[in-house]
């Protein structure tokens, strides 16, 4: 099964780095994000990978040309202002043999059990499944009993509020929502399913972050170096 990695954002809000690199390269324990990310699906044995690109592309077309990994990589131009629905329209013509496929965000790590997510995804027979996580809470949340701290947690996970997680399966008749290189995936095409009853979600409580700021880098940065 193919898996699409979208590559092609500018990466705005981590811009330290991304001025002359794009934020899928960025390293994080000592190797770009990336291949952290398709290391994850090697892992459940998913190794045919498409990268949507366009920021920048040429950094990540020299790296997977310098550096061999066994897998099957195809590198797509996927346009330098593309939204996220628009790169993943762009690469419909190499999913043509595929009923069902994978894709994710280039800068998210987790460790959701893959192979639970697309036998979810096959069973339940809709055109979409996202993988839906709690994220830790930014500041540290304390429970109140009158003027008593009844519970002080530091920066717990969120208990109730579930939030897109990236870590996709779809099946190919998904494309016909995306209209063209301006769409935006998470706007009308997931919402146009999600009314249609057509986008389930597969909930990981395990491990997940995504890289949008600095500090987020950091993070990511010393959680790999305790992990190995």
């Amino acid at each position: 099964m193919k898996v699409v990695i979208l590559a092609g954002g500018k990466g705005t809000r981590i811009s330290a780095y991304t001025k002359s690199i794009p934020k899928p390269m960025i390293e994080v324990g000592k190797k770009p994000i990336i291949v952290h990310i398709m290391q994850h699906y090697v892992k459940f044995g998913f190794k045919d990978f498409i990268v949507a690109a366009g920021y920048k592309q040429e950094v990540i077309k020299k790296y997977f040309k310098n550096n061999t990994f066994g897998w099957n990589i195809k590198i797509i131009d996927t346009g330098k202002h593309s939204m996220t629905g628009g790169r993943l329209k762009r690469v419909e013509k190499y999913l043509k043999k595929e009923e069902n496929f994978m894709f994710t965000y280039g800068d998210g790590i987790s460790n959701v059990n893959l192979k639970k997510l697309l036998k979810f995804h096959l069973l339940k027979k809709k055109l979409v499944t996202v993988t839906a996580v709690r994220p830790p809470a930014r500041f540290g949340e304390i429970v109140l009993n009158k003027n008593f701290v009844k519970s002080f947690k530091e920066k717990p996970q969120v208990t109730k509020g579930w939030i897109n997680g990236g870590f996709f399966v779809a099946n190919k008749k998904f494309f016909k929502f995306i209209r063209g290189d301006k769409e935006i995936l998470e706007k009308k095409p997931l919402e146009i399913v999600s009314r249609k009853r057509q986008l389930l979600a597969f909930r990981h409580k395990g491990f997940w972050k995504c890289m949008d700021t600095p500090r987020d880098k950091e993070i990511l940065d010393n959680f790999l170096k305790v992990k190995n």
